[in-house]
């Protein structure tokens, strides 16, 4: 059954309800980038494996837990509650029956809390650049995704800040990849948890220039 890679960042709040929740035979690898909440403690006690990542940056988390993985397929999501692992199949069965080679979540907000405003916004603009740029049907940049551990490295994904899911989905389409969309819920995030990306304003432009930086190679 799939791995589940958990970039991690100070999510003690979040995490023993994400992984209380990830459905049978699913494995937990919380990739811990320097937290000083004691969520790699807190991951250990629910029973995940956690691998320590002393680099800085989503992208270094997330190729840190890949490289850790041992499942031929690999999922993806974060570990801030916003996303609900039962829902994880709907992304990796895909990806085991052979119809799809990368799934990404399509984010559907269950409240207008859960998607503040300016990361919708950015969202959007990304999508539409990144539908542009690969010519596939995508309209958003899905953080929770799967795909199978062996073709992920052999992109050769090289980025280690925010553009690492949107380098994925580029290298993906150069190499002619099947990528699809399936909807999940997208939630309001745990309480005293801050998303890195989407909790304010400048979270979400330093991770539309990394992800720009990645459009424009």
């Amino acid at each position: 059954m799939p791995d589940v890679v958990l970039p991690c960042l100070d999510e003690a709040a979040a995490l023993p309800w994400v992984l209380s929740r990830l459905p049978d035979g699913y494995t937990a690898i919380v990739a811990d980038n320097g937290s000083t909440d004691g969520s790699a403690q807190i991951a250990r006690e629910c029973g995940a494996r956690v691998v320590d990542v002393p680099q800085r940056g989503f992208g270094a988390a997330a190729h840190a837990g890949l490289l850790a993985a041992t499942d031929d397929v690999v999922c993806f999501m974060d570990a801030d509650a916003s996303l609900d692992p039962r829902q994880l199949p709907r992304v990796a069965d895909p990806v085991r029956a052979g119809q799809a080679d990368l799934v990404l979540g399509r984010r559907r907000p269950v409240s207008r809390a859960a998607w503040p405003w300016h990361a919708r916004a950015a969202n959007v603009v990304l999508a539409y650049r990144l539908r542009r740029r690969t010519h596939l049907a995508l309209y958003d940049l899905g953080p929770m995704r799967a795909a199978r551990r062996a073709d992920l490295i052999a992109l050769n994904l090289t980025d280690r800040r925010f553009g690492y899911p949107l380098e994925m989905v580029t290298r993906a389409a150069v190499e002619s990849w099947r990528v699809i969309e399936a909807d999940v819920d997208y939630l309001p995030r745990a309480a005293g948890t801050v998303s890195k990306v989407t909790g304010t304003v400048a979270g979400t432009l330093r991770a539309m220039r990394d992800m720009s930086r990645v459009l424009a190679r």
